[in-house]
């Protein structure tokens, strides 16, 4: 089974805020499978498909912060290898239009992974992690990820969600190595 985590914040508060991001792409790609989420037995969401070998699709419900919690919780209940723990991101240090797919490595000052690496004891997971920024103030990162994007930046962000749903159905199909040289040199 390969499991695909988007991170983000419940609630009509966070819906449309920049911090959502991986909710966003976890979205699309259950509406491209026709797959529906459903409560957990922990703090998440999850949508599953037998297809492809078994993808599981999660966003936790904890909030942000606190993402580790479920993460690892799914990971024991699922025994899904850590290499098959695609985690998405937003990443308030990537300009918007870009997105870095990396096999491992640390959290980037984003307290989700952070929360994440701690609960599994180990960086060695995927992550897709899609650019949020613009040429807006992004300090404290805390308070401009917790905005939605400008006007001018929906059209883009929007294409951007479809992008990191690309960039999952690619790592399904053509695998990590070769999905991370197609689309980290993306640049729209």
């Amino acid at each position: 089974m390969i499991a695909f985590v988007g991170l983000g914040n419940v609630g009509d508060r966070y819906a449309r805020t920049k911090h959502n991001f991986g909710f966003w792409v976890v979205d699309e790609i259950a509406r491209r499978k026709n797959l529906s989420f459903r409560p957990g037995r922990g703090d998440y969401v999850y949508a599953e498909s037998p297809s492809e070998g078994g993808i599981l699709l999660v966003k936790p419900t904890s909030g942000m912060n606190v993402s580790g919690v479920p993460v690892n919780h799914i990971r024991r209940e699922s025994a899904i290898n850590l290499s098959n723990l695609n985690v998405i991101v937003d990443d308030v240090d990537l300009p918007l239009g870009t997105m870095r797919i990396r096999p491992r490595g640390g959290d980037g000052c984003h307290r989700g992974l952070e929360s994440i690496i701690y609960h599994l004891e180990s960086t060695d997971f995927p992550r897709v992690r899609i650019g949020i920024g613009t040429d807006e103030q992004m300090r404290p990162a805390e308070a401009y990820v917790l905005k939605p994007f400008r006007k001018r930046d929906e059209p883009l962000a929007l294409e951007m969600v479809q992008c990191g749903a690309d960039g999952v159905e690619g790592i399904l199909i053509n695998g990590l190595e070769k999905t991370m040289t197609n689309f980290n040199r993306l640049n729209i």
